[in-house]
């Protein structure tokens, strides 16, 4: 047992997750001298070198996770970045009497995407026309183009972008392949800007600490961000939306991240997760309000008052962009040291790290945080700075 200079007992986290999307929660706990294990399946997951206690194991690995957090007696679960564990540790913690932000329930509706659409439709939250395929049965007529996703999974697992009939088919059958009910969604692909509204709740009451514009690559990914853009253009147009989906969803609790896009008809949900944002959200907040996002996180998971300070304006724009590598082994990275407006850099991978095409988000090299005197001026510097930070990769080592 750890213990504090005071003698009383340094507060335990475990962290579901060592990867890019974990980083600024776990330097966050580690500024606040917290002890924290970290669950990872990756041998290389760069949030290790802030574990205190390294766990090697999937973070759905629901069982092994109990019987590490019970043998850790840890005093607090959480699952920043990434959905599925959402629900593992909401579950842990109910089973172990440990206070959490959120209930198994609020988690099922957060992290299972046909249960997250039935009760937003209930309580008439804006979203996409839906579709349910089961195990038999023809197609249903959908309308095109749409994503066909496997409910229950995370991330871009078994999802496709359908633009053509002809395509439907195979993308369920991709989709049904790694369902864990066996059960397919489809969603129509609604139009517009994409927006993200970062929100935290205490005590059932929602704040809107930023809401920013999505930029996403098209191709050869679907729906993998380049950019968060703040002040959203849009931004009074969201909030409204997003607040009223975490109240279906019944976070009352915690941090929340909410995609939306603009269509003709106005806002409608994408999603609504009960975490944080897996692209540094919560850096980004911290720069623009001053809000310390990833240390509230932290007070929710550790069931201690989340006690929000007055929003300040420190920034007039700001941008985080992330860096696509070329594809290959990682050689060297040079970072120079006078990137104007950046107030952090983060490079995820060692060298030797091997870059696939840019198709998933795991697959990005790093991330910057520019700020600026207006939103164009952010976008500039991030931009520029994006330019300036060199990669050098080797495809010798690859497979043909």
């Amino acid at each position: 047992m750890v213990e504090s200079g005071t003698g009383s007992r340094t507060p335990r986290l475990l962290v579901l997750g060592g990867g890019p999307a974990q980083l600024g929660l776990l330097e966050a706990a580690r500024a606040r001298g917290l002890w924290i294990a970290v669950v990872d399946r990756d041998p290389g997951a760069p949030g290790f070198r802030h574990a205190d206690r390294r766990c090697l194991l999937s973070t759905e690995d629901e069982a092994g996770i109990e019987r590490v957090a019970a043998a850790l007696e840890v005093d607090g679960l959480i699952a920043p970045g990434t959905d599925w564990p959402v629900g593992v540790g909401a579950r842990i913690a109910e089973r172990l009497r440990l206070r959490h932000p959120i209930t198994p329930a609020t988690a099922v509706l957060a992290t299972n995407k046909l249960r997250q659409r039935e009760r937003l439709t209930a309580v008439g939250v804006p979203q996409p026309r839906y579709w349910v395929v089961g195990g038999e049965g023809s197609l249903p007529d959908v309308s095109l183009p749409c994503v066909v996703k496997a409910p229950d999974q995370q991330g871009q697992k078994g999802l496709t972008l359908v633009r053509d009939q002809a395509e439907l088919a195979p993308a369920v059958e991709t989709a049904r392949a790694v369902s864990r009910s066996g059960v397919v969604l489809i969603e129509e692909l609604a139009g517009g800007s994409e927006v993200t509204v970062v929100g935290i709740s205490s005590g059932g009451g929602f704040t809107a600490l930023a809401v920013t514009d999505r930029v996403v690559a098209e191709a050869p990914a679907f729906g993998v961000a380049l950019a968060h853009i703040w002040p959203s253009e849009y931004g009074d147009q969201a909030v409204a939306v997003a607040e009223a989906a975490v109240a279906a969803l019944e976070i009352t609790d915690g941090p929340s991240y909410t995609q939306l896009r603009l269509s003709d008809g106005g806002p409608v949900v994408i999603e609504v997760a009960a975490r944080l944002g897996g692209g540094h959200d919560a850096e980004l907040v911290e720069a623009v309000t001053g809000v310390p996002l990833n240390n509230l996180a932290i007070d929710a998971a550790l069931g201690q008052p989340v006690l929000l300070p007055p929003l300040e304006q420190r920034a007039a724009g700001a941008v985080t962009r992330f860096l696509v590598p070329p594809t290959g082994v990682l050689q060297s990275v040079e970072v120079p040291g006078d990137l104007e407006g950046v107030e952090q850099v983060r490079i995820y991978r060692e060298p030797g790290h091997v870059f696939s095409a840019f198709r998933r988000g795991s697959d990005r090299a790093g991330a910057l945080l520019a700020v600026g005197s207006s939103r164009g001026q952010a976008l500039s510097r991030a931009e520029t700075a994006a330019e300036r930070i060199r990669f050098t990769t080797d495809d010798g080592d690859l497979d043909p």
